[in-house]
């Protein structure tokens, strides 16, 4: 019986200090990363059958578990992978949204206020210091467009630079996992949980969330199985795959996600991607970056044209005067050809002709066979997926021409950018004041001899002129506005009624009159004789910044072409400010939201499976209590049997 005493409360005593020591242990990790609470568990020893029944045997450890719920884990991870996205995501976006300043640091302001200075010009259009002036304000303009593309370009190489050491940490993180998923299977054969590597897995596992969202597979030898978000296996037992970032098909500025295999690298879908800080990266790179910059040059774009467009319309202060040079220069559309084309990729046999900056759409293009036209492209514009389809050399679309001039081969594929580098490669090309074309080609005057009161009110042109320029006469045969229009230059005579508020058009010119003419009153419309005193094309080149020269849209149906105005310069940079602030708040309110469900699922993992300082202090005292006590059974076992040694000595 005295024996059967010692063996309970040697038992006792070890169970004990098993679990004191497992309570140590939990205190010394209470801070550590991952760690979760571990337990001894205890089970009843058999008991001995004696003719009196059965007496108990004491207690035995069976194992040391861990507090692990494998739901709340994996939900979690989740959460994490999903704040992780969402926050570099923001960084990203609040770094791009600093690169567009507001007010009079802005874009819009500076080309208001370089259209503005031909207010001068148009007042004095002799005044060399007033055309100073507007060089002056188109550098400016110029400075902050490309300011503005510059900083895009120095974001994007960031977040390339950001996927290299990313996926560089995935690796690494993905071997650590395969290593211990190693030691946890040797550990496994003892037929006891190994708690601390499991730990460890799991704190590596939560890691990997962060940079890539991924899944688990549990093995029957303790091993676990890793699958990025589309399946992609990351690691299998002890091995772990490589991945690796690689230039995209068309543009060696983007990253893409391959993964490495004996036979080379095979490329990722981006689907691939569900979480973490890649796909954040990965969002910003594709989305938000190009949205930017296309909608930086449509406007870098469309004022260069436009203005460029008019400038080649007047007359400079040369001798003899000449039609006006470019001030502006954003540089050709770019095609690149994808790297496994089977046709040239130096020279690509495609390029884009721009025949109205206006029109210009803020996007790329994709460009490939067309399957249900052979010999045929169909383009995809990638802002909103519309397609144009049985594309061949010639074809118009969104303000630009689709050149076909050379081989293609069967397979081939372009990424048509026609604004995408325009913000970053404007210039001024104009250094010469006296260059500025501020007279008109054509100068109108009303005859003495007229009885109305008809004035002109502005001679415009609009476009480039069909035939020279002559002395145009305009003869008005009664008081009702009906008027004859003889060129004597190519012989034409028109016929037509005149309108308070509608041009007479003609030849590329527009005339404007005040007042009301009478029959017979006559009007002369002739080459400018004195550039230097004609203010013409500066009043039309001032008249740029109220009108809708970005974005603007052209349908072509049966019954001819319709054209949806678009917005001016101004606007369409406060639109672009506006996109992007929408963007950025509907970006913070996802982080937001993203990052206070993973901090709560976090915390309720923390409960479940922390350690609790107060509850491990109540336990200390418990177990401490329970071990003083089988050590007081253990002594009156002594005192026992030493009572019966001396009865039987």
């Amino acid at each position: 019986m005295a024996s059967s005493i010692f063996s309970i409360s040697t038992r006792a005593m070890m169970a004990n200090t098993s679990q004191l020591q497992t309570l140590s242990h939990n205190i010394s990790n209470a801070n550590t990363p991952g760690y979760s609470r571990q337990s001894v568990e205890l089970a009843t020893e058999g008991g001995q059958f004696t003719g009196a029944g059965f007496f108990g045997q004491g207690v035995r450890v069976q194992t040391v578990s861990r507090a692990n719920d494998p739901f709340l884990t994996r939900e979690a991870n989740s959460n994490l992978s999903a704040s992780s996205s969402d926050k570099t995501r923001l960084d990203k976006l609040q770094q791009l949204e600093k690169a567009f300043q507001t007010g009079t640091s802005g874009i819009g302001y500076a080309s208001s206020q370089m259209l503005n200075a031909f207010v001068d010009v148009a007042n004095q259009p002799q005044d060399l210091s007033a055309r100073q002036v507007v060089l002056a304000r188109a550098q400016d303009l110029v400075s902050r467009v490309q300011t503005a593309g510059n900083q895009l370009s120095t974001i994007q190489a960031g977040i390339m630079a950001d996927m290299k050491t990313t996926v560089s940490q995935i690796n690494d993180y993905a071997k650590q996992i395969a290593d211990v998923n190693q030691k946890i299977a040797v550990a496994q054969g003892s037929g006891q949980s190994p708690n601390d590597l499991l730990d460890t897995r799991d704190e590596l596992i939560k890691q990997l969330n962060t940079k890539v969202q991924v899944s688990t597979v549990a093995a029957g030898d303790g091993t676990i199985s890793v699958f990025m978000g589309g399946g992609q296996r990351l690691v299998l037992g002890n091995s772990a795959e490589q991945l690796n970032v690689e230039v995209d098909d068309f543009d060696a500025t983007k990253g893409r996600l391959s993964v490495i295999t004996p036979t080379g690298n095979l490329r990722l879908d981006d689907s691939a991607i569900t979480g973490g800080s890649l796909k954040g990266l990965f969002q910003a790179q594709d989305n938000d970056i190009p949205a930017a910059q296309n909608q930086l040059g449509q406007m870098a774009s469309a004022i260069s044209w436009r203005v460029n467009q008019q400038q080649s319309l007047g007359l400079d202060l040369g001798t003899p005067a000449g039609s006006g040079k470019d001030i502006f220069s954003v540089g050709p559309p770019t095609v690149l050809p994808s790297r496994y084309n089977g046709s040239s990729l130096s020279t690509p046999p495609v390029s884009i002709t721009v025949l109205d900056g206006r029109e210009l759409q803020a996007s790329d293009y994709r460009m490939e066979n067309d399957p249900a036209n052979p010999g045929a492209y169909r383009i995809t514009r990638l802002s909103d997926n519309k397609v144009f389809s049985n594309v061949t050399n010639g074809t118009k679309l969104d303000g630009m021409q689709i050149n076909i001039t050379g081989a293609t081969a069967p397979g081939d594929q372009f990424m048509l950018r026609p604004v995408g580098n325009a913000g970053i490669n404007m210039t001024r090309v104009l250094d010469k004041p006296s260059g500025i074309a501020a007279a008109s080609p054509v100068t109108g005057t009303v005859n003495a001899a007229n009885t109305g009161t008809a004035s002109i009110n502005s001679l415009t042109v609009s476009a480039t002129n069909t035939v020279p320029y002559g002395n145009v006469q305009i003869q008005f045969t009664d008081n009702v506005g009906n008027y004859t229009l003889t060129d004597p230059t190519s012989g034409a005579s028109v016929t037509g009624t005149w309108k308070a508020g509608t041009p007479i058009s003609y030849n590329g010119w527009n005339l404007n009159l005040n007042g009301v003419p009478s029959q017979n009153d006559t009007i002369t419309v002739a080459p400018t004789q004195f550039p230097s005193s004609n203010n013409g094309n500066a009043l039309s080149i001032l008249g740029i910044r109220d009108e809708d020269i970005v974005g603007r849209q052209r349908t072509v149906g049966a019954s001819g072409s319709v054209v949806t105005p678009g917005a001016n310069i101004t606007t369409a940079y406060s639109q672009l400010i506006g996109n992007i602030g929408v963007t950025v708040q509907s970006a913070k309110t996802s982080a937001d939201i993203s990052s206070k469900l993973s901090s709560d699922t976090q915390t309720l993992l923390q409960n479940e499976n922390g350690v609790n300082l107060d509850e491990e202090a109540a336990k200390m005292i418990q177990y401490q209590q329970s071990y003083q006590a089988s050590a007081k059974v253990l002594q009156v076992a002594h005192s026992v049997f030493q009572t019966l040694l001396g009865v039987l000595g």
